[in-house]
């Protein structure tokens, strides 16, 4: 590979990471606006914000366990999966995928992606020890 190639993948991958952080944070406003729009009490989403990464605690039991309980709860599919619960739960459901979404953006945001083979190794780069060693 030419040092040209070389850095024009570097730049594609970047570029990658790049709009997916921007998409977390498209999903953290969203998440957001909709919870205002719904009219439910923001000391519930503050409480709620983290309660997400308590998936954290699969790794407890095993790395492997971890890294699928972890992506599970991190995965925009769980809360849209909430949202249309909602249809026979009621406006609590909506809140809550509101918040789960929010959260999620927001660690896309930050650079916090689905784990792999760690819980430093993310799909947006590593993170912590493991990007501080880079």
């Amino acid at each position: 590979m030419t040092s040209q190639t070389a850095s024009t993948a570097q730049y594609t991958l970047a570029d990658a990471v790049l709009l997916q952080r921007l998409e977390g944070l498209a999903a953290l406003v969203l998440g957001v606006a909709i919870y205002a729009w719904l009219g439910q009490p923001w000391v519930i989403f503050a409480v709620l914000f983290l309660v997400p990464d308590l998936t954290m605690l699969g790794y407890v039991r095993s790395a492997r366990f971890g890294e699928l309980i972890y992506n599970l709860g991190h995965t925009y599919a769980a809360p849209a999966l909430l949202a249309l619960a909602g249809l026979a739960i009621g406006p609590l459901a909506y809140g809550l995928a509101a918040i789960w979404a929010a959260h999620i953006g927001a660690d896309r945001l930050l650079g916090y992606g689905l784990k792999l083979e760690s819980f430093e190794a993310t799909h947006l780069g590593p993170i912590g020890k493991a990007r501080r060693g880079r």
